[in-house]
């Protein structure tokens, strides 16, 4: 694969997604030693140092042999919100593309995915932890009834039960003047984006998941935990609240015992794949899927961007795409 095969045109972006555990990683460090590419996170957990084998993250061996991207950007108790995430992916992007390289966005963070493939208008606005007290201090129907006065689009699409969105809609109205509704336009970006997806069936994944946890705590992820709750991160630390992180919190709490913490892990774990269908779902035809379980998966998808390098996306001049 030549310079021009990958950086032609308005810039190819392959993006993979699926669900946690199915094996993006895998697929993403062979395409990318393929086809010269570099490994953008769209994974929230990979963005806080100190937090490696809870968040299956790349090892030190793989992040050498393929260069990694938005990983270890911050401490547990920083804040990186979707609208920083989405300017630093974009620029991240860019920067691959400059270099004449192949960006692989990877992840099942659904809303960050989405965000950079969609180009949402996300608002830069970071949390204002007082203010949030003082808007929480209003109760249900108040906190509806403001949104309706102060941006009654954000309102109709809000449910007013779920408070905790309609505050932070509170939030980025008052602190940067203007309506979140008018803010969140989408604005897709100028990327000819291959999206794959990996599935694998239910059960088999359930499996795959809890011969997962049981090795992370053979790697030391308590012994992990231990050492981010000595250093000073809590419960109320927002990065601790990730799964395997919030179940050893309670055991090392006496709320549970070591074995119902491992069983939590993996229920919950199951839970959050439901919940990334949600996000990612099979009749959705921007994605063309694989089945993770295939042995020649990655031969499978190489062949099919083979053809993509070399077909000219909507918007391309035939006269400027080199093929």
């Amino acid at each position: 694969m030549n310079h021009t095969e990958i950086g032609s045109g308005r810039g190819k972006l392959l993006v993979i997604v699926g669900p946690t555990a199915v094996g993006k990683t895998a697929l993403s460090l062979d395409l990318a030693k393929r086809f010269r590419g570099e490994i953008v996170s769209a994974d929230s957990r990979l963005f806080y140092r100190g937090m490696d084998i809870g968040t299956a993250k790349p090892t030190q061996a793989e992040q050498a042999a393929v260069p990694h991207h938005l990983i270890n950007i911050c401490r547990p108790d920083e804040t990186v919100t979707l609208g920083h995430y989405r300017r630093y992916a974009y620029q991240t992007i860019d920067d691959i593309l400059a270099r004449g390289n192949l960006p692989i966005l990877v992840g099942g963070t659904g809303q960050y995915v989405m965000a950079v493939v969609e180009g949402w208008g996300v608002p830069e606005v970071a949390p204002d932890r007082a203010l949030r007290r003082e808007l929480e201090k209003l109760g249900e129907q108040e906190l509806a009834r403001w949104l309706a006065c102060l941006d009654p689009k954000a309102a109709e699409r809000i449910d007013p039960r779920n408070v905790r969105r309609v505050v932070r809609a509170l939030e980025v109205t008052l602190i940067s003047g203007r309506q979140i509704s008018k803010l969140q336009q989408k604005s897709p970006p100028p990327y000819d984006i291959y999206m794959v997806g990996l599935d694998r069936e239910r059960d088999a994944l359930y499996e795959h998941i809890d011969r997962r946890v049981d090795q992370m705590m053979e790697e030391g992820l308590l012994e992990e935990v231990v050492a981010l709750q000595h250093a000073g991160f809590n419960e109320r630390t927002p990065a601790m609240s990730g799964l395997g992180y919030r179940q050893l919190l309670a055991y090392l709490d006496d709320k549970c015992d070591l074995i119902e913490a491992v069983e939590r892990i993996k229920f919950e774990t199951h839970r959050f794949v439901r919940q990334q269908a949600t996000w990612f779902r099979l009749d959705d035809m921007r994605i063309h899927w694989y089945s993770a379980s295939s042995p020649d998966l990655a031969d499978f998808v190489a062949e099919d961007l083979l053809k993509w390098f070399t077909t000219i996306a909507p918007g391309e001049n035939v006269g400027e795409a080199e093929l």
